[in-house]
Parts: structure tokens; sequence; C-alpha cells
């Protein structure tokens, strides 16, 4: 009686140590993990969040060169309309020289894109038919007599 006590009491000492030992390494092991994909979840957000901040500055930095490009090139257009006014001998010369500053106002009315002068019939989607041959339709079409 005293070996089968021993036979049963070991076993079951071990399966209860066991059970303790991998209740604590499982508790021990995910908290490593999670912390693991945590870290580089962060590593994402903050690469990303620096991404998105060079992004707004780039178009805050292009929004303004575009601002300073098209006012220079408003006081290059001033510059030379005062030149030519200032600078031309006669009125003629004065009107060619302001109209080559300014081509819009020789055509005020004209758009870049304009349609097409001819009115062009559009294709058909059928065969065109002599008016003595049946049609397609027609139920001795292809019919040998």
């Amino acid at each position: 009686m005293d070996y089968s006590l021993l036979v049963w009491l070991l076993p079951t000492i071990a399966l209860v140590v066991g059970v303790i030992i991998g209740f604590f390494v499982a508790r021990a092991l995910p908290n490593a993990v999670p912390n693991g994909t945590q870290r580089q979840l962060d590593d994402v957000q903050e690469r990303f969040d620096t991404y998105q901040n060079e992004v707004i500055t780039h178009f805050n930095s292009t929004a303004n060169l575009v601002q300073k490009l098209s006012q220079s090139y408003h006081d290059v257009q001033e510059h030379l309309a005062e030149g030519a006014n200032r600078l031309a001998t006669d009125d003629i010369t004065r009107q060619r020289l302001l109209a080559a500053l300014h081509p819009d106002a020789l055509h005020p009315h004209r758009d870049r894109l304009t349609p097409p002068r001819t009115a062009a019939e559009p294709p058909k989607d059928y065969a065109p038919k002599s008016p003595d041959s049946p049609g397609m339709l027609d139920e001795h079409y292809g019919l040998k007599k």
C-alpha cells in the first residue's frame, strides 16, 4: 500500500508543480511580446506623424514660393509696362509693346481650347446597305434562292 501511494502521489505533485510553473511562464511571456509589438506600433506612428509634418511643411513652403513667384512676375510686368510707356517714342510703338506684354488684350474672348469647326457625322455601328438588298433583320437575309 505504501508503494501504490507513492506511485499516485509523485505524478500528482509533478502535475501540480508543472501547472504552476506553466502558469507563471505563460504570464511572463505574453507581456514581453505585446510590449515589443506596442513599441513597433509606436515607432511606426511616430514616423507617420513626422512624415505628415514634413508634407505639410513642404506644401506650405511651396505655396509661399509660388506666391512670391507670382508677385515677382507681376512686378516684372509692371516694370516692363512702365518702361514701354516711358521709353516708347511714338504711340504706335507704345501700343505694340503693350500688346506684346499683354497678349490677352488683343483677343479677350478667345479660349485656349476651341471645338472643331466641322460637324463630323458620328460613326455608324452598322454596315450601310443598298436600297434593293434586304437588311440583316429580314427573314430572307443570307438565303440563296
